[in-house]
């Protein structure tokens, strides 16, 4: 019988479905359809998630697995890190490895094992990349500019400056005061840009950050096709990359940074090297259940609590301890 995983990554829930192990994967219209109930925070399985992780067999020469990442709604996300943590923790007690590659839609990207965070909090670093500045990229259109890097665009909001950069996945980025991150500007904008809209017309995952120090940020993110998120590994990550070029007093390359988000912490390093940018995002890996639930089921997509035998593994509790002995950093309600 095969097993779900209910996991997150800085409280940035998912469900981990390994189609190798079922004797039929399941289609994409299927994927879509279990996705979409199971993830339902009101009718989902424990709570709901924000997607669901599919593990399949590699298709790149030299990677040992596949991720793909169903958001909630159905959509299907480029990339996603802190789903990639999960999916990377998975794999390697699977396949019993520390470090490979897993293939993402846009790149093979490097996976690698972590000292745990705390006792019972495990880690895992994972490579955040390509990195693209260009319209086409994300794409973008209508706002007067090739390319957002600090700039004006008051067609999206007044008196804000905005970077978009894809990693690959769309973000769309603004360095605001903490009044700005608390009230509802942020949601405003999401919700525009990920509905019908002239400027980004896939829509586009909105992150504010306020910079809390050298080194320090503190990250709010609207995710396309999700909504709020406690934490966005690839936002975290664009974020950074902007922290970095646009505030180089406060923070440099190849150095650490600590991004504080509402569900927890990560750490940022920034490179650039080959004349190419790239970023380690290195944060929990945590898993609180494992679903055992018939296969059939899975196909029907109709998946109730009531199906499955579900096992608490306990290691919230951990991630939760962890998260209590942070500074108290955490600026949204």
């Amino acid at each position: 019988m095969p097993t779900l995983l209910k996991v997150h990554g800085s409280q940035n829930q998912f469900f981990i479905l390994d189609q190798t192990s079922l004797d039929q994967p399941l289609t994409d219209p299927e994927l879509r359809q279990l996705t979409r109930h199971i993830t339902d925070p009101q009718t989902g399985l424990l709570g709901g998630a924000d997607g669901v992780l599919v593990v399949d067999k590699p298709f790149r020469d030299g990677s040992q697995a596949q991720m793909r990442v169903i958001n909630a709604d159905g959509s299907e996300a480029t990339m996603c890190g802190n789903g990639l943590r999960t999916v990377a923790r998975y794999v390697a007690s699977r396949d019993y490895l520390d470090q490979f590659k897993v293939d993402t839609i846009d790149a093979s990207l490097r996976v690698r094992k972590q000292d745990d965070l705390a006792a019972g909090v495990p880690a895992f670093a994972v490579e955040i990349s390509p990195v693209r500045f260009n319209k086409e990229a994300l794409p973008f259109d209508n706002l007067g500019h090739d390319r957002l890097l600090a700039t004006p665009a008051p067609e999206i909001w007044p008196q804000l400056r905005f970077s978009a950069i894809a990693v690959p996945n769309p973000h769309l980025i603004s360095f605001v005061d903490r009044p700005a991150l608390q009230d509802d500007v942020l949601g405003v904008i999401g919700r525009r840009l990920n509905g019908e809209n002239p400027y980004f017309s896939d829509g586009v995952n909105v992150n504010f950050a306020h910079i809390l120090g050298k080194n320090q940020l503190f990250v709010r993110t609207f995710e396309r096709g999700v909504g709020f998120t406690n934490a966005c590994g690839t936002g975290m990550s664009a974020t950074s990359l902007a922290f970095v070029l646009l505030h180089p007093d406060q923070a440099s390359f190849d150095q650490p940074i600590d991004v504080f988000n509402p569900g927890g912490k990560v750490r940022t390093i920034v490179h650039y090297q080959d004349q190419e940018y790239w970023i380690e995002l290195i944060g929990n890996a945590t898993f609180t259940h494992q679903i055992t639930v018939d296969e059939a089921v899975l196909h029907q997509g109709n998946v109730q609590e009531a199906d499955c035998q579900i096992t608490d593994t306990g290691e919230q509790e951990a991630y939760q301890a962890f998260v209590d002995q942070l500074p108290k950093l955490n600026l949204v309600d």
